[in-house]
């Protein structure tokens, strides 16, 4: 059975045509369902309703397991965007020649469907957060759209609560196994429970780019100031020194403890007080923080220029 072109009346015969007004797909779906399955009884009918209402068509197949992790996502966030747009389901293998009309070659193939004409697409399971800023591209974000997962973690992991943060990342992980990220980002919360060794081992399985990446070597960076960082006692009987090495003792304790600010400010100050202390182990040191917080960080970015101007 041909698709026709709602715009057109023209059949499809390979990928869906470009849609106008692109960047920007009308809403107005509210008395229509949410999530639809797909056949040859309304694939036209659907492309109609797109001349007024976007429709995300999920591509899948029975026997495609990233395409069993994104479906739910894909519904979850259909019923949370309340009829912005209507979550179409395909499933290929008993669709084919729907499937090879609308040109899908490899699933999942998320197609956005505005005006009886393709907006965008992506495909692979990509991970909620993702599908979510890609969504936001096209459609306002829910009033009361709860956390991510990776949110969720983020905000546990800054709060002190690393069990939650782990357990989060770890079924993520397991989830999509070939993103890299959650294995690092699951790494930086195995060494804040000090489940160290296990940290160190998964950044050392990491594929080789990601292993040397900035990231990796952040959570690295990370587990090396713990390590190096003075114990309680240590720390006790630096108390009453102002020297370069209880300075700088008492740095790398603000940093393991996340005061990052504060450990910035006093390697910056062993610096411009005595630059030689430990072959310049403050400027060294100072860099491993950068890594530790990645180059996008606010603090990276202003206390790189401070090192800057004191170097120049």
């Amino acid at each position: 059975m041909p698709i026709v072109d709602p715009r057109t009346g023209e059949p499809l015969t390979d990928d869906l045509p470009a849609g106008e007004n692109a960047d920007a797909p009308s809403s107005g779906g509210q008395n229509a369902e949410m999530i639809v399955d797909v056949d040859a009884s309304n694939i036209q009918q659907l492309l109609e309703t797109s001349m007024q209402v976007p429709v995300l068509l999920d591509c899948w197949a029975p026997w495609c397991e990233p395409c069993k992790n994104l479906m739910p996502i894909l519904e979850k966030l259909a019923r949370e965007y309340q009829g912005a747009f209507i979550l179409a389901k395909l499933n290929i293998d008993e669709n084919q020649e729907i499937a090879g009309q609308l040109g899908v070659r490899s699933v999942p193939d998320v197609k956005l469907i505005s005006q009886g004409g393709l907006v965008d697409h992506f495909q692979g399971a990509l991970p909620e957060k993702q599908v979510r800023e890609w969504l936001g591209r096209y459609f306002p974000a829910p009033e009361e759209a709860p956390a991510s997962p990776e949110d969720q973690a983020a905000e546990a992991l800054a709060a002190g609560d690393a069990a939650t943060a782990r357990s989060i990342y770890q079924e993520l992980v397991q989830q999509y196994p070939q993103h890299t990220p959650y294995q690092v980002d699951l790494a930086r919360a195995l060494a804040a429970e000090d489940q160290v060794e296990e940290a160190r081992t998964l950044l050392d399985n990491l594929p080789p780019e990601e292993r040397d990446a900035a990231p990796a070597r952040g959570v690295r960076a990370s587990i090396e100031f713990g390590e190096q960082a003075p114990s309680a006692e240590e720390l006790a009987a630096l108390e009453g020194r102002d020297d370069s090495e209880a300075q700088y003792k008492r740095a790398l304790r603000q940093v393991a403890d996340g005061q990052y600010e504060a450990g910035l400010d006093a390697l910056l100050a062993l610096m411009k007080r005595d630059r030689a202390y430990g072959d310049d182990a403050a400027r060294r040191t100072l860099l491993q923080v950068f890594d530790a917080l990645g180059a996008d960080h606010p603090l990276t970015v202003a206390y790189r220029r401070k090192l800057f101007a004191l170097l120049y």
